[in-house]
């Protein structure tokens, strides 16, 4: 069957061969407005334009179609890390280097919990492991998910002497377990309603906690 439609004002469409990403795109902009359990087939296919069976070639269930744009959402957080990594550092050492290359991934991903809440939930409504995921459609422009980035910024350490080769293992979720509280507590909790100059203070004091606690 080819789900195709007439053009209808607010609903997107499709050419033919594009109905994954149309469902995809739908599946998206359900998450951004209200994360993951908003994410449904049916309403996907409502908003792309199609009827529910045409669907089911690409994604046979709503779990299916929730892993896609949680994948999305965290290439989407990949992007904005490394986004924060692309700025110039303040110093040249590589201790210097190092460190601005840590607060850049947690800048990062602060930023985008505030600017995504709906594609920043999504993208950790499933518990899927992360160690050895290399699924590219997790990825930013660099080819690695946020993981990775997070990873790579603590290899640096470890190469500048800043940090110990010796408490380098596990470092990844001591870093990753403070700023996604910290992102929580903005997003869904008592700093929610904090004006951004008060937010912004925060985080910057959280990351020299953690990159002194590490």
């Amino acid at each position: 069957m080819r789900g195709t439609t007439k053009n209808t004002p607010g609903r997107p469409t499709y050419r033919h061969g594009d109905l994954r990403r149309a469902l995809l795109d739908a599946g998206i902009a359900l998450a951004r407005r209200g994360g993951p359990d908003a994410v449904v087939l049916r309403e996907a296919t409502r908003q792309a334009g199609v009827v529910p069976n045409a669907a089911y070639r690409h994604f046979a269930s709503r779990q299916e179609l929730l892993q896609a744009v949680r994948a999305a959402a965290l290439s989407a957080l990949a992007v904005a890390m490394e986004t924060e990594l692309a700025k110039p550092s303040a110093g040249k050492r590589p201790a210097d280097i190092a460190r601005a290359s840590l607060r850049a991934v947690g800048i990062g991903y602060l930023r985008f919990a505030q600017a995504e809440p709906g594609l920043f939930h999504t993208a950790f409504s499933v518990p899927d492991e992360v160690e050895g995921d290399a699924d590219p459609a997790k990825a930013g422009h660099s080819g690695l998910n946020p993981f990775q980035l997070l990873s790579a910024a603590l290899d640096r350490l470890v190469e500048a002497g800043v940090l110990p080769p010796e408490r380098r293992p596990g470092a990844e979720y001591l870093a990753w377990s403070a700023v996604h509280g910290l992102a929580l507590l903005v997003i869904d909790g008592p700093l929610r309603s904090a004006a951004p100059a008060q937010r912004d203070a925060i985080g910057q004091r959280l990351l020299d906690m953690v990159e002194k606690g590490l």
